[in-house]
This record gives C-alpha cells, sequence and structure tokens, in this order.
C-alpha cells in the first residue's frame, strides 16, 4: 500500500457526495461529512463529535461487554443500553426468589445497585490512522505495546479497513466494576419476545440502566465496597420534547459485521446456502428449549439467555433471507460485476481479479459450510464443552451448571447429531463419528450411550470423571476434525477471499468514483445518520414512524408471558396517569414508546444513543425491522429503517413502574 494511493483514497473520501442516508462513518473522518449532516439539520461541529483535545460525544459512548452499545447519562457514571444487552447479566443475578428477568429490578439507593460479575465497558480514548507508518516499517506489536501503556485500563489493537487499504490504532480504557441500577420486567423490556423481534409497528421498552464504578482516582478498578461512581469526560443531555418526522438523527455506536461490498458468489452462498441452514438448525433448538420453558419456571429463567441468543440471528437470517431475494440483490451484483469486468478488461492489474476471486469461493464454499455446521450442531452442546472446562477449572465448574439441564441437552444433542449426520457433505464425517453410531445402532443411541454414562451429567460426580468419559471423548472426536483453519466471521472473511478484497475496493474506487465507499463494520466506533421516518411497507400499507402507550395495552395478553403487561402498568393506562412522558397524539393521551428512523445499522447498535441535530439523547437503538436486515449486504434506503425505544418511555417505565425519578436528579433533562 503506497502512500500516493492512500492519498488518492483520503481525497476520494472528502470529495464524496450524499447518498440517502446509508453508510457507517469512522468518528475521527466524520469532518468530510458535517456539511452533508448539516443541510439534513445537525447544528454541532466535528470537534463535538470526536476530538482528542477536549472532552466529546465519544467519551460517552461505551462498548458494552462484547458486542452493544452503550451511553452515559450522568455525571455519576450512569449508563444506558438495551434490556437484551443487559440481558445475559440480569439472568445471572435472578433466581426463582428474585426472578429479575420476569418482575425486573430497581435499586432505591446506590447501596443497592448488584455487581455484574464478567461485565465490561470500554471507551475509546482514541483511533489514529497508522498506515504510513506500518508502510514505513514499524511494527505493530510494538505500536500497541506502547499505547497501552499510556494509562490505567489501557487496551489497543490495530483494525482493518477498506480489506486493509488503511490501518487503524484503536486505544480502549476498560472498566471491570459494573452494576445494574435498574431494569424493567421482560413483559417491558422483551414486551412480543420473539414474535414481534425484527417486526414494525413494536411497542418495546428495550433498555436497562447501569453504573459504572471506578476506584478514588476516576481509574478503572475491579469491583470493591470502596469504588466510587465514576466521572465520566462527557455525558448526554436527555431531551424530553421528543421527534418529529423529518427530524435529523445521528447513531453513534460500535456496528459489528457488514459485507456491503462482498460479489455475488458470496451473496449467493448467505441467501440460498448459509442462513436456510442456520435457520432450519435453530429453528429446531428453539423448539426443544421453548417446549422445555413452558413446562417449568426454572426453566424459563435458566435457558432464557440461550433462547434469546439463539432466536435474536435466526429471526435475523430469516428477514434477510427475504430481503435479498425481494432486492435481487445477487442478480444486480453480477450485473454490476460484469460491467466492472468488462472496465478492467484492458487493465493486467484488474482483468482476471474477478475470476480469480471466484475461483477462491469455490475452493472454499464446501469447507466453510462445514464450518458453519460444525457451529450450529455439535458446538452448541453442553455436555461435551462441559468435560473441556472441567479439564480448564478442576472442579470449579458451579457457575457452568447453573444453566445446564441434562434432559434438555439430551433432546438438542440428538437433533443437532441427526441434524449434522444428514447434512455433512460427502466424506466429511468424522470417521470416529460414523464408528460411534454404527457400534450404538443409531445417533439417538449413541447420544443416549453419552449421557447416560458421563459422569459430567452431574455436577457432584465431575471429580470421578476419568480421561475416557463418553462426553470428553466426544468432545475430543469433534474437535479433531473441526475444521479451525476455517474460522471466520464470514466465508468472505477466509484469508484466501479477504486478500484479494484490498485489491477489488481499489479497482472499485477507479471503475465507480461516484458511489460513496465507507469502511464495512467490525465492531469499531462508527457514526451514522438519517433522519426520523415512517415507510411504506406493501402496497397501499404506509407505516408511520412512532407507536405508543395505547399499542402496548391492545397487545396485552396474560395468557403469553411475552405480552403479560404488569398489572401496574394497565393501572397506569386506565388512570392516564403519565407524568412529564405524557403527549396528545391524534386527539389521545398517551406515551411514545418507539420510533424509526433511517439510520444505517447493524448488530453491535444495540444500545446506541439515537442524537437530535442538537446532540441530545432523544431513543435508543434496538433493532431494525424485518425487511431492513439484508442492509448488512445491500441497503435499500425505501425500507430500511431502525427501531429506537423513545427516550420519553425510557423515563416514563423509570419513573412510573419502577419508582426510581430520583435518577432524574443526576441527569440533565431539556
Amino acid at each position: 500500500m503506497t502512500k500516493r494511493l492512500l492519498l488518492l483514497l483520503t481525497a476520494a473520501i472528502l470529495s464524496m457526495q450524499a447518498f440517502a442516508d446509508e453508510g457507517m462513518w469512522l468518528p475521527s473522518l466524520v469532518s468530510s461529512r458535517i456539511k452533508d449532516m448539516r443541510s439534513k439539520g445537525f447544528r454541532l461541529s466535528a470537534d463535538d463529535i470526536y476530538s482528542i483535545n477536549k472532552a466529546s460525544m465519544k467519551d460517552a459512548v461505551v462498548l458494552f461487554g462484547r458486542g452493544c452499545t452503550g451511553e452515559l447519562v450522568s455525571g455519576e457514571g450512569l449508563l444506558l443500553t438495551n434490556h437484551h444487552c443487559g440481558y445475559g447479566s440480569i439472568q445471572k443475578l435472578s433466581s426463582i426468589d428474585h426472578d429479575y428477568l420476569t418482575y425486573g429490578f430497581w435499586a432505591k439507593s446506590r447501596g443497592e445497585e448488584l455487581p455484574c460479575e464478567g461485565l465490561t465497558v470500554d471507551f475509546l480514548v482514541r483511533m489514529e490512522d497508522i498506515t504510513d507508518r506500518l508502510a514505513d516499517g514499524e511494527d505493530a506489536a510494538a505500536i500497541i505495546g506502547v499505547a497501552e501503556k499510556e494509562g490505567k485500563g489501557y487496551r489497543a489493537s490495530t483494525e482493518s479497513m477498506y480489506y486493509g487499504n488503511q490501518i487503524f490504532l484503536f486505544v480502549w480504557q476498560r472498566f471491570e466494576d459494573i452494576r445494574l441500577v435498574g431494569t424493567p420486567p421482560s413483559a417491558i423490556g422483551k414486551f412480543g419476545g420473539d414474535t414481534d423481534n425484527w417486526i414494525w409497528p413494536r411497542h418495546t421498552g428495550d433498555f436497562s440502566i447501569f453504573r459504572i464504578y471506578a476506584d478514588k482516582d476516576n481509574a478503572p478498578a475491579a469491583y470493591s465496597a470502596e469504588n466510587v461512581p465514576y466521572k465520566p469526560k462527557r455525558h448526554f443531555t436527555v431531551s424530553t420534547k421528543g421527534v418529529a418526522e423529518g427530524d435529523f438523527t445521528m447513531i453513534y455506536g460500535f456496528p459489528g459485521n457488514t459485507q456491503e461490498y462482498v460479489i455475488s458468489d458470496a451473496v449467493d452462498y448467505i441467501a440460498n446456502v448459509s442462513d436456510p441452514m442456520k435457520i432450519a438448525l435453530r429453528t429446531r433448538r428453539l423448539d426443544i428449549i421453548s417446549a422445555a420453558q413452558a413446562s417449568d419456571p426454572h426453566i424459563r429463567i435458566q435457558y432464557a439467555a440461550k433462547h434469546a441468543a439463539i432466536a435474536n440471528a435466526w429471526k435475523k437470517w430469516q428477514g434477510e433471507v427475504l430481503g435479498l431475494k425481494r432486492l435481487g440483490t445477487v442478480e444486480k451484483k453480477r450485473e454490476y460485476e460484469r460491467r466492472f469486468a468488462a472496465w478492467a478488461a484492458d487493465k493486467p492489474q484488474y482483468a482476471h481479479l474477478l475470476d480469480s476471486m471466484r475461483a477462491a469461493y469455490g475452493r472454499n464454499r464446501e469447507a466453510y459450510y462445514t464450518y458453519e455446521l460444525y457451529n450450529e450442531t455439535l458446538l452448541t452442546l453442553d455436555l461435551p464443552l462441559m468435560a473441556r472446562r472441567a479439564a480448564a477449572n478442576g472442579n470449579d465448574m458451579s457457575k457452568y451448571y447453573r444453566d445446564f439441564n441434562p434432559d434438555i441437552d439430551r433432546a438438542l444433542a440428538k437433533a443437532m447429531l441427526a441434524e449434522f449426520a444428514a447434512r455433512i457433505p460427502e466424506g466429511r464425517m468424522p470417521q470416529a463419528l460414523t464408528d460411534k453410531v454404527a457400534r450404538y445402532g443409531s445417533t439417538d443411541a449413541y447420544i443416549d450411550y453419552v449421557y447416560d454414562n458421563s459422569k459430567y451429567v452431574d455436577p457432584r460426580t465431575v471429580g470421578e470423571a476419568s480421561a475416557d468419559d463418553p462426553a470428553a471423548e466426544l468432545y475430543d472426536i469433534v474437535m479433531k476434525n473441526y475444521p479451525r483453519g476455517y474460522r471466520a466471521r464470514n466465508l468472505s472473511d477466509l484469508k484466501e477471499i479477504r486478500s484479494r478484497y484490498g485489491t477489488y475496493l481499489r479497482a472499485l474506487r477507479e471503475f465507480d468514483p461516484e458511489r460513496a465507499f465507507f469502511p464495512d463494520a467490525n465492531l469499531t466506533l462508527r457514526v451514522a445518520y438519517g433522519k426520523v421516518a415512517g415507510y411504506e411497507y406493501a402496497d397501499g400499507e404506509y407505516h408511520r414512524h412512532f407507536t405508543t402507550l395505547d399499542g402496548v395495552i391492545a397487545k396485552d395478553n396474560p395468557d403469553i408471558y411475552d405480552y403479560n403487561v404488569p398489572q401496574v402498568l394497565r393501572d397506569i393506562h386506565r388512570k392516564g396517569d403519565y407524568g412529564r412522558s405524557g403527549v396528545t397524539i391524534d386527539g389521545r393521551h398517551t406515551v411514545p414508546v418507539c420510533f424509526l428512523a433511517t439510520n444505517h445499522t447493524t448488530g453491535g447498535n444495540s444500545g446506541s444513543p439515537v442524537i437530535n441535530g442538537r446532540g441530545e439523547l432523544v431513543g435508543i437503538n434496538f433493532d431494525r425491522t424485518w425487511r431492513s436486515t439484508m442492509s448488512d449486504i445491500e441497503f435499500d434506503p425505501s425500507v430500511c429503517r431502525n427501531i429506537s425505544v423513545d427516550i420519553r418511555y425510557v423515563l416514563f417505565i423509570t419513573d412510573k413502574v419502577g419508582g426510581a425519578s430520583y435518577l432524574f436528579d443526576e441527569m440533565t433533562l431539556k
């Protein structure tokens, strides 16, 4: 990568014209977008969004856990994110006696806030383009090492943009003492469950409240009763004025993974092979878990986080397949590639590039499918993993058995081994597994043997397990045959394929200079912007940009767990006692719940602050519409919408349901 080419790439970014609301922009380069942002209603500067010389919005945004976003809303470390982002921590704190999932939790003072073991948040200290430094011979590990010594709790990484055409250093500061402050009942925070997930109209109060704690010097520290609330450099002002159709909105968060520039071979694999396989397998797992949860409230809590984790991507993939086929993305990509090939024909450096890329996909497709099949079947089982964990942790296995039910895991194992055997490409079935199935007569009989004889089934007998325990043996068979060399986020991220995309992106910039190129999402901090907007869902069916509490009550059903609205909310609605959050819409006195906007989002943007043109918090992003889920590959501005919980609903639930209005005293409300 030459310096001259870097200059050309940077110039291309700076000269881009506005294209719809597509794009996830690096905050350090957002100055290239400010003119367009201001034309759409943004009233602040690029330095207000990102600066390393003064406090900016980046100092109020965190990577929450390992894959969500959160935002600071007070000078005392108070943090908002999605209910589903905090779900795993809430589940770990829950029990039959303290069922915070069903009934919610609200600390009445800081002394009642609950420590969340293992939960972390990361602040971005700075990001730096180090492409030139690396080209001049500096060592990436050395650069990282120096950066991590700059402050307490610092960690650093290098991240590739545009398939290696630019390399950035990201420096973070990690905090480890995070405590739960408040969370609504699941029938609010997860209202509608899997049925409403990815669907509009939406009525989910998808938020939870946490607090970051630090040592007396305001630095990261492990949990201690002596720690004090963290004092951030910046926190968001909370707007109580609401949003209207056409209002500017900005998302600031950590989108996880997009594939905007992949060729048609990749999209064909996703839409016709990978997604359908994963949808079918997860459907079987969800059916088994759901039936067990319905039979026992303890199991419902025990498997709540697992169910949610399986179901989220399961439904997203269904919408993605529908969207890609509706848009004809594969054929559109092929037509674009035909034009590119004609342009590249007389350019030696690009003439055979597409042929090379297609050949690489062909060589790797079956093996990568096998890798995904392992991940969605045999590697989802708990019992074999118990054997590995016991080897690593000795007999200290209590935290793993807390969410383990041997009968459910046995049923899952039977289903997944049968699916694995039926779907594995010819010649790729492990011989040892074939022998085991043959010895016991069927996949079901082999699984029964494993679960009937393994000492890992019961935590009380873990210490009696031997090296030839059948669960350990099954784990060894799986891992000896697991295609580790194909570990990647997606087929296009395999080294042999990915290495060609750097050249392809450079070629596309020359071929299509008017196209707005932004780096694919990779869980680094990004800015996306757009406007509040409804959309035409189908011919003659227009969906407005907002929902209200009236819609929550209309869906209320005491016989269905996910729709069984808490009685307190029914009573509030009956009385119309909405406090500061009440508004009049179409002559009705109600409370706003969710709203739509055109921001380009993906997984990882869950919990991201939704910011108005004045830089104030108006909502918390938590989802996309089902017809938008293909936006990781193709963004369709006519229907792609992100879904956010209105901040006024957050305040309303915190006050009227949680009785925690004391928290408002530390917020800046406007």
